[in-house]
């Protein structure tokens, strides 16, 4: 049965700090991304990611990020930080990231040639495919946009959409691609891993109206 979707989702990616993980939640952001990549401006240790999802109020989904990671280091990230979902941004076979016995989502980076409904059916146990914009050499997170008219209106995953997406486009890719929900983090922040909150608000309220 098809899902109805009222609104669309928001994650706001690469929180770092407390202050801006209570800003990303008063403004009404979903779910919250932590960053487990060692070459991410953005990357938190898993003490600091323990912590902060200490704080976490109810109903706010939290995500961890891995791009290729040793199975080890995901599971010492989630004795200590136990992630509502997982977020694979790397070369993660299907059994790879159903591994862990969490909800787990897909990233695709996107050009055009790129198969997303191959990608949906070899990842069918996803929770949903995140689309990225493809950069050579870069796994994810480049502020980059990709073209929208390469989603096929049929892919049978819920598409979080992200890449290049700030409080100035959000409307536009809501109502273009209908996307389950979007993601951002370069896109509201004031310096690398340093989140906005006048931006986020208004890149969560921007996408939630439309």
């Amino acid at each position: 049965m098809a899902l109805r979707k009222l609104s669309v989702r928001v994650k706001i990616c690469g929180i770092t700090r407390l202050a801006d993980l209570r800003a990303a939640c008063d403004a009404g952001a979903d779910a919250l991304g932590f960053v487990f990549y060692d070459k991410s401006p953005r990357r938190v240790s898993i003490e600091t990611a323990a912590a902060l999802l200490r704080e976490l109020p109810p109903f706010v989904q939290s995500v961890g990020l891995f791009v290729n990671a040793d199975p080890a280091f995901i599971e010492s990230v989630l004795n200590a930080a136990p992630l509502d979902l997982l977020q694979f941004h790397g070369d993660e076979t299907p059994a790879g990231c159903a591994r862990y016995g969490r909800p787990w989502i897909k990233a695709v980076r996107v050009r055009a040639g790129t198969d997303l409904l191959k990608y949906a059916a070899d990842f069918g146990a996803a929770r949903g495919l995140l689309l990225d914009a493809f950069v050579p050499g870069v796994p994810g997170g480049t502020g980059e946009r990709f073209d929208w008219s390469l989603i096929p209106p049929e892919l049978p995953r819920p598409v979080i959409l992200s890449g290049g997406l700030d409080p100035g486009n959000v409307a536009e890719a809501v109502r273009t691609v209908r996307p389950w929900a979007v993601d951002v983090s370069s896109g509201v922040e004031a310096a690398k891993g340093i989140k906005d909150a006048r931006q986020m608000a208004q890149f969560i309220a921007r996408a939630k109206a439309t």
